[in-house]
């Protein structure tokens, strides 16, 4: 250990002695678990205020309701299953677009732009093909 570590440590214990923590609030109570303990340290500083302002939880799904159905697609041999699953892309693709547009966020983003030029390449593909 480092000494401010050490010292730290000696000021907590003191303080502790003193009884300056027997008023704190939640005293006695178990500790919350913090919901972010899947993503790194170095980056939940920026999750939390992401989360905090309203941005993760439903965009959050939507990008995993992304990836799955991606996968799905990629694995599907039926075609009409697949027509199904890209139908479904594609409106999830709008909601995202949609919930963007409504906080006034620019869809300029790499994951947008990304599944913005799968939809005008399967746009052209279909129309070229007819």
């Amino acid at each position: 250990m480092d000494y401010f570590t050490l010292l730290e440590e000696e000021k907590i214990k003191a303080a502790y002695e003193k009884g300056e923590f027997d008023d704190l609030s939640g005293k006695g109570k178990p500790l919350k678990m913090d919901s972010m303990v899947e993503i790194p340290e170095d980056l939940r500083m920026a999750y939390r205020i992401m989360k905090n302002a309203g941005y993760m939880e439903e965009e959050k799904e939507i990008r995993k309701e992304f990836l799955t159905i991606e996968e799905l697609i990629r694995q599907c041999h039926d075609e009409q299953e697949r027509k199904r699953l890209e139908k479904q892309w594609s409106q999830r693709l709008i909601q995202y677009n949609q919930l963007l547009s409504k906080r006034k966020i620019k869809t300029n983003s790499s994951l947008f732009k990304r599944y913005e030029q799968k939809i005008e390449k399967r746009i052209i593909g279909s129309n070229g093909n007819s």
